[in-house]
């Protein structure tokens, strides 16, 4: 009796045992699947989480901070500028002139477009009309399907003298836009970004006396672009400067569309500005003033002034302004 006692406390004690294990075990797997859900498994998750967002963030800021070669950059096929029947005249108690007689254009997203023609054919007038500076006497203008009524920052607009601000210095000049429209405080942090844009960084403390004619059309166009304008104006803004100082502005203006995207609309009077920066090219004829015709530019950027296409397109908007010289006939000995 006492071995089969003994026995049987014996083989208790193995169930006994066997139960722990189980419960031990039992309790490790549910540590464990916890753990999974909670702890570990968590940091995991996570951490996944984490870096896919620090992914997401680093690559916006590398697309931000790379720059668009110009080669690479085309404007979108969307139109954002509509110009429909659009007349302006001038009057007075003993004379009327007609500045602008039916014009019609439309400006897709992304595109520079050049207006030329002789003086006195509309063109800044055009240019003020889309700027809201001026009313038509009939006919619609519209940048993104509204109607254009008044100047707004959407529409940036740089005069031919820049109009700078003597008084202010290149910072304080390009945050007048932004205090004009009551929001420097939320975007003043955004100057210095403008100013290394248009190339003038070192330069922040200068006044205008103290800087050259194309560093100060630059902060003209810092001040328009800190607002960031569908559509960019341009007034004919490098008319005063000379050839190599106009050269380089315009490749940087270039630079800056490519990078911004801006829709951009010159006013000028030099042919091969037109040629260079242009995507098409609009040209107006003397009082009253029309649109002539509408040229596209389908030379790949950067253009070579000295190439084959391109002098053969400059010599054919010469032609049109009777501007080309009559080619030279050989003289021959016998």
């Amino acid at each position: 009796m006492s071995n089969v006692k003994n026995n049987n406390d014996i083989n208790a004690g193995k169930i006994i045992k066997n139960k722990t294990d189980n419960s031990i075990k039992t309790g490790k797997k549910a540590e464990i699947e916890s753990g999974k859900e909670s702890g570990k498994g968590s940091e995991i998750e996570s951490g996944k989480e984490s870096g896919k967002e620090s992914g997401i963030a680093t690559e916006i800021k590398e697309k931000k901070d790379k720059k668009i070669d110009i080669r690479d950059y085309k404007p979108e096929d969307k139109t954002i500028l509509s110009i429909q029947n659009v007349n302006r005249i001038y009057k007075d108690e003993e004379s009327e002139v007609t500045a602008l007689s039916d014009i019609n254009l439309e400006v897709k997203k992304g595109e520079f477009v050049s207006i030329i023609g002789a003086s006195g054919c509309g063109k800044t007038t055009l240019l003020r009309l889309i700027a809201g500076l001026d009313k038509p006497q009939s006919g619609e203008l519209s940048l993104d399907g509204e109607k254009i009524v008044k100047a707004d920052p959407k529409r940036g607009y740089v005069f031919q003298q820049g109009g700078l601000f003597n008084w202010l210095n290149v910072e304080q000049n390009i945050a007048a836009g932004l205090k004009a429209r009551h929001v420097y405080k939320e975007k003043k942090d955004k100057i210095p970004e403008y100013i290394d844009m248009v190339g003038l960084k070192g330069f922040e403390k200068s006044y205008p006396h103290q800087i050259s004619g194309g560093m100060a059309q630059r902060v003209a166009i810092a001040r328009a672009l800190i607002n960031e304008p569908e559509l960019l104006l341009l007034d004919e803004p490098m008319g005063a400067l000379d050839n190599f100082t106009r050269a380089a502005l315009q490749d940087k203006i270039l630079e800056i569309r490519a990078n911004t995207g801006a829709t951009m609309i010159l006013v000028t009077h030099d042919v091969d500005e037109a040629l260079y920066l242009s995507d098409r090219i609009v040209i107006m004829t003397p009082r009253p003033g029309k649109i002539s015709e509408v040229i596209d530019v389908k030379l790949h950027h950067p253009r070579q002034r000295n190439a084959s296409d391109y002098i053969r397109l400059r010599n054919k908007l010469l032609e049109k302004f009777h501007l080309a010289s009559e080619p030279i006939e050989p003289e021959y000995s016998i």
